[in-house]
């Protein structure tokens, strides 16, 4: 019942609820004290007014008791209204898998569907400040509290929060606007994301696992011979199959390319004869294990009792898992899990392990190639050049275009110094790069080492954008050995400045970033780019398929040509680049 007499000198000032349970109540939506006051009288004392400033705490009162109606004045009868209407049809908010939540500027719960009760085990949260309630939750990552984000840019934001019990829960924060409340409001969205968060840890922690497993260096195999190094491939790899993937009967075989024999090269926990028993790369007659190598696909055997590819490995084994070793496209290998247990192996573990082989058949490639290596100082040289000289150099880079930009238009004569700077440094780089070419000619280098030629790559000049250092330096281990000129780039803004001043009639032929910089989106740092130069050579890359903001599908509509997913593989990198040097028609 709308009322266009109000006193607009009276400040609204919410009057909570203190009737009794049987008492009638009529909610007050606005309006002055002396229409509440009138409102009452003519009511009487059998009815209690309820007073509320603003539509926001009108849908929080009627959602904690019953009105037997609401007064609005004139200016708040449409919002009230809409929340009459909303309220409504509450029990849409309330069957919601998600958990939904109205806050104040101060976190403070005043209304919610229910889904938070349930999962913190508690019967109302209204009146309760959020964090307490989550049990003061831990914001994970570098991303900032989305309440107080929200409130300050009136944007919404997002973040993940892990309680004491280890749930994670995706949260999404928007304002509310609301002309007739002094105070801000957040609608509050809470999403259980705790097992797609554990799988993604998971697959982090296996991939940075088989990471590990090639973190050899030519000092650690210098005085091994090639049983010393095999043996200390297989601690690093049990060592992750027990402690990481957990499982504690394992089996791997090599595969000789020429014969197609499966070879043991490390067994545990299983049967003598079952590690003896010769094993050939084919689908039929060789069990799981050669049917996997023979058509490289994983296999999940639920009941060895009943699949007929099933020859016994392990005692008493009720269920394996047998994943290709797969590496540029070619099988090397099998690796095989045992369990006593029917069904022991789900879909998830299976990925899981996928992730893992993908890591160990390089890290099996790599301890072959650092054998290789070793037969020629002057391969250690150049690699010892890399490591001491490209980083360094690279800084240096950095370091002057930052200093650049701050003096463009200002001071002329330290530009020209410092453009001085760039240009020797440059030189510096092409001038060890000729030398290691000398001191390392790849006919001096083992047949298993020599390195593909690659004349598209010849001179390329490409910058690569990525907040990790070990991204950065493999840059330049794996490209400068195909005779790029590789610079490197820690954020967004630095590849900005570093292609801004490359310098009259000069470009970078391949820019490689991440998808998420320390400043910026890769489809961010594209559009930067394509300010500067109608053709943006960008290779975007990223993990697992990780893409924040849709940033690779906005790139794709820009124009992006390549994705890089990690870990990817050595030759996908050099295709990519190629394509982008030289762009087919």
């Amino acid at each position: 019942m709308p009322d266009d007499a109000h006193d607009t000198n009276d400040s609204a000032v919410d009057q909570p609820s203190t009737v009794t349970e049987a008492q009638p109540q009529v909610l007050c939506l606005g309006g002055s004290h002396d229409q509440v006051v009138a409102i009452q009288e003519r009511f009487g004392d059998q009815v209690q007014v309820v007073r509320v400033s603003s539509p926001v705490r009108a849908m929080a009162e009627l959602a904690r008791g019953e009105y037997i109606g609401v007064y609005a004045d004139a200016e708040h009868f449409s919002a009230a209204f809409d929340a009459g209407r909303v309220m409504q049809n509450q029990h849409i908010l309330q069957s919601m898998p998600d958990g939904v939540v109205l806050l104040n500027n101060e976190n403070v719960i005043v209304w919610s569907n229910g889904r938070l009760c349930e999962w913190m085990g508690v019967q109302d949260v209204v009146g309760k400040n959020l964090y307490s309630v989550m049990g003061d939750p831990e914001i994970l990552g570098s991303e900032f509290c989305p309440f107080s984000r929200a409130l300050t840019t009136d944007r919404p934001s997002a973040s993940t929060l892990r309680c004491n019990d280890s749930r994670c829960y995706r949260v999404h924060a928007a304002p509310v606007f609301d002309c007739g409340d002094s105070q801000k409001h957040l609608i509050v969205t809470l999403r259980d994301v705790t097992e797609e968060y554990h799988e993604q840890q998971k697959i982090a922690n296996i991939h940075q696992a088989g990471i590990e497993l090639a973190d050899l260096t030519t000092d650690d195999v210098a005085d091994m011979d090639f049983e010393g190094r095999v043996e200390l491939l297989k601690d690093n790899i049990l060592h992750c199959t027990e402690d990481v993937l957990q499982y504690d009967v394992v089996e791997i075989r090599m595969l000789d390319q020429g014969t197609g024999a499966l070879n043991p090269l490390l067994s545990v926990g299983m049967k003598p004869e079952a590690e003896a028993r010769t094993l050939w790369a084919k689908p039929e007659g060789n069990g799981v294990t050669g049917f996997v190598a023979a058509t490289g696909k994983s296999y999940l055997c639920e009941d060895a009792s009943k699949d007929s590819l099933y020859l016994e490995g392990s005692q008493d084994a009720r269920s394996s898992m047998t994943v290709p070793l797969v590496l540029h496209d070619d099988v090397i290998g099998t690796f095989n899990v045992e369990s006593p247990e029917i069904k022991a192996f789900t879909t998830s573990d299976l990925q899981f392990v996928e992730v893992f082989c993908r890591d160990l058949a390089v890290a099996l490639n790599t301890l072959e190639l650092l054998a290789a290596e070793k037969a020629t100082t002057a391969a250690a040289s150049v690699e010892a050049i890399h490591s001491a000289v490209a980083r360094p150099v690279d800084d240096i880079l950095n370091d002057a275009v930052n200093v650049m930009e701050r003096y463009i238009g200002h001071e002329p004569a330290v530009v020209e110094r410092l453009q001085r700077i760039l240009m020797n440094a440059r030189d510096i780089k092409q001038v060890i790069q000729k030398v290691g070419q000398t001191m390392a000619p790849i006919e001096a280098r083992p047949a298993a080492a020599r390195i593909e030629q690659r004349p598209g790559l010849v001179g390329a000049r490409v910058l690569v954008v990525d907040e990790d250092e070990s991204v950065r330096s493999a840059a330049h281990a794996l490209l400068d050995r195909y005779h790029c000129v590789v610079e490197t780039a820690h954020d967004g803004n630095e590849a900005v400045f570093m292609v801004r001043n490359l310098g009259p009639g000069q470009h970078y032929d391949a820019i490689i970033s991440d998808i998420r910089l320390p400043d910026m989106s890769g489809h961010q740092l594209m559009l930067k780019l394509a300010e500067m130069s109608e053709r943006v050579p960008l290779i975007l890359m990223t993990g697992f398929g990780y893409d924040p903001g849709h940033s690779i599908v906005k790139a794709r509509q820009a124009g992006l040509k390549h994705v890089l997913y990690k870990p990817f593989r050595l030759d996908q990198l050099l295709e990519a680049v190629e394509q982008t040097v030289a762009p087919i028609v």
